[in-house]
């Protein structure tokens, strides 16, 4: 059937039709063809190049449904609203926010859709599953295809179930996506899917516009004043990346103390869905000229004119840091990328990356815990918080061990499952999984440090474990080869006048015939 469609196409046609664009970027072009084609696709395509049109496109002209499984609702939501925008009716986002009688009657109406987002933990309920099961389903489109690998840098358990999904939903053809895969990934991607033969449509992921700049301070309080005074002279739209909320929340309060008229706000995942949400929205729509937050802003982010990236703190791995830099200029204009570092940042990616996983002690108390409660005939509690209380684990800790215990045969649904020896086996490959998923952390860490110590060329070696070459810069290139960040000169943003109450903007308005409002 969607043979009989690409014959008879000329995609740039379609493109323009659909989305107004008259060209394709850079690899898009190639993904479609295949996917039009009904194959399995695996897409490694950089950040802010156009991955989302990949599988949109596609939507528009395929007669069936095309089903994406993304991992973040402020994402689906912001790729909703956009697309709405762009006269794409037939596209809904299902997740966590739309209450039960709203979504029953959603599930009743999935057939209207061309396009359904959903995130991996919904889509395996079976009262959603059951009703995708109804719909023809011409493709399934994986998100963030890293998070199935667990050799990935945000390795998601949740991920790894999507197999099952696949022939659930009998097989539809798949496109994975990502922007930053290692060639050992690409090989766990295709392995967890049960798709060998998928067509590799891999590019190269260096931004020839971005300037990158390392800076070594002795303390937080000289980089809070570094920035403080590039502030001074810079208002472009900024991201600064954490690996503490607590320093988000006290960044932000200090620049806005001593910048009152910067307009800043953080970000990060001990906060409310909907504070997060309107944050994003506020940034998207020019509302925010800098967000002080963690890496659970900016996946997937479709804002075009970001200028400035600053790594407050060391990232645990490159692959993380070339995806969270890949977020400035989108439209391919100069923008800068600043990584600052102290001697004492090294303690705090070490310590993130042991509480990611359940120690020796945990395993062995978890383990104690459950044969405790099948002596006892229950079941696991259906709440997250509730594991979370029984087995004294982070949400991340119990997530990665319930896939384990699941994959290992100890729980089936909420039952727990006990024989012995079966215990005894998954006891052990869990420790050694998680031992050799520390020491795969730990090189990667030390990968992070070898390039901010480096001296060459920031650019040249920033790559050279993912491609074979990169592309020369458009202006300046690194810190390395010359870059200062004291001389750098960029186009200023335009900052809308605020108000703090309507009546001021009213005011201004009649006074000013609403050229500054």
């Amino acid at each position: 059937m969607n043979k009989v469609i690409d014959s008879n196409l000329v995609l740039e046609d379609k493109l323009k039709d659909h989305f107004g664009f008259t060209t394709f970027r850079t690899g898009q072009k190639e993904i479609i063809r295949d996917v039009m084609r009904g194959k399995d696709v695996l897409g490694i395509l950089p950040t802010g190049m156009g991955k989302s049109l990949c599988y949109q496109l596609p939507a528009k002209l395929l007669r069936g449904t095309t089903i994406v499984i993304s991992p973040l609702i402020s994402l689906m939501m912001d790729q909703v609203k956009q697309l709405k925008a762009s006269n794409f009716k037939e596209v809904i986002a299902l997740n966590s926010f739309i209450n039960p009688v709203e979504r029953k009657a959603l599930y009743q109406h999935l057939e209207d859709y061309k396009l359904i987002y959903v995130s991996p933990e919904l889509i395996q309920q079976n009262e959603l599953l059951d009703r995708l099961k109804q719909l023809s389903i011409n493709l399934l489109v994986i998100d963030e295809a890293h998070c199935i690998s667990q050799w990935g840098h945000d390795f998601r358990p949740d991920y790894l179930r999507l197999s099952n999904i696949v022939f659930e939903l009998n097989n539809p053809p798949i496109l994975a996506l990502s922007a930053t895969a290692t060639k050992a990934i690409q090989l766990d991607i295709k392995k967890v899917l049960k798709s060998p033969n998928m067509v590799d449509h891999i590019y190269p992921m260096d931004r020839e516009n971005i300037i990158f700049s390392i800076e070594k301070v002795a303390n937080d309080s000289e980089k809070n004043e570094k920035i403080k005074k590039l502030f001074d002279r810079i208002r472009v739209p900024t991201i600064i990346y954490f690996s503490s909320r607590i320093a988000t929340e006290q960044l932000t309060s200090f620049l806005l103390k001593e910048h009152p008229s910067l307009r800043v706000a953080f970000y990060h995942g001990g906060m409310e869905t909907i504070d997060r949400i309107s944050v994003q929205q506020q940034f998207m729509n020019n509302q925010l000229d800098v967000i002080c937050c963690t890496s659970a802003f900016g996946m997937g982010i479709n804002k075009k004119d970001i200028r400035f990236i600053i790594h407050y703190h060391l990232p645990l791995q490159l692959e993380s840091f070339i995806q969270e830099i890949g977020r400035a200029g989108r439209d391919g204009k100069e923008s800068v990328s600043l990584l600052l570092y102290s001697d004492h940042d090294y303690y705090l990616p070490a310590n993130l990356m042991k509480k990611e996983l359940p120690t020796e002690d945990d395993l062995r108390f978890v383990f104690q815990q459950l044969n405790s409660l099948y002596k006892q005939k229950k079941q696991l509690p259906h709440k997250i918080e509730q594991m979370e209380q029984i087995f004294h684990l982070s949400e991340i800790q119990w997530r990665f061990l319930h896939y384990q215990f699941e994959n290992h045969g100890m729980i089936k649904r909420n039952m727990i499952v006990y024989k012995r020896e079966k215990w005894k086996h998954a006891y052990h490959a869990i420790h050694q999984f998680i031992d050799e998923r520390l020491i795969l952390k730990e090189q990667k860490l030390r990968e992070m440090i070898a390039w901010i110590e480096t001296e060459s060329c920031l650019r040249e070696q920033l790559y050279k474990g993912f491609q074979s070459n990169y592309t020369l810069p458009l202006h300046s290139c690194c810190s390395n080869c010359g870059f200062n960040l004291a001389n750098w000169e960029i186009e200023q943003q335009e900052v809308e006048q605020s108000y703090h109450n309507w009546e001021e903007k009213l005011q201004a308005l009649f006074t000013t015939g609403g050229k500054n409002a």
